[in-house]
């Protein structure tokens, strides 16, 4: 089973999404909370392989997992027996910001 190793910058963009839904609607912040949760742990199972990024980052290993009923996708590296969470990146808002935090 691999580790996953979430990245400062990821973790605090996934709990502003998490307050803000909250705060628009009580109980949305914590059924995103659960989906970004299960998708984690899914990761970490082996069970979600995600799809590689479209192209050159994609080509450097750089893949992601797009949720479901939520706009957003968590942007990782699968590396070995470790995955590294790069972003919990929303689908409109500055596309490619992470990009600086991968290889």
């Amino acid at each position: 089973m691999p580790e996953l190793q979430i990245l400062s910058a990821a973790a605090e963009e996934a709990e502003a999404a998490i307050r803000w839904y909250e705060c628009e609607q009580p109980g949305l912040g914590k059924q995103l909370r659960a989906t970004f949760d299960a998708a984690l742990d899914q990761l970490e199972a082996g069970t979600l392989a995600g799809s590689s990024m479209p192209g050159p980052i994609g080509r450097q290993g750089v893949h992601r997992l797009v949720l479901r009923r939520f706009p957003y996708s968590i942007v990782f590296i699968p590396r070995g027996s470790t995955i590294t969470i790069l972003a919990f990146a929303h689908h409109s808002r500055r596309p490619g910001y992470w990009r600086s935090r991968g290889p």
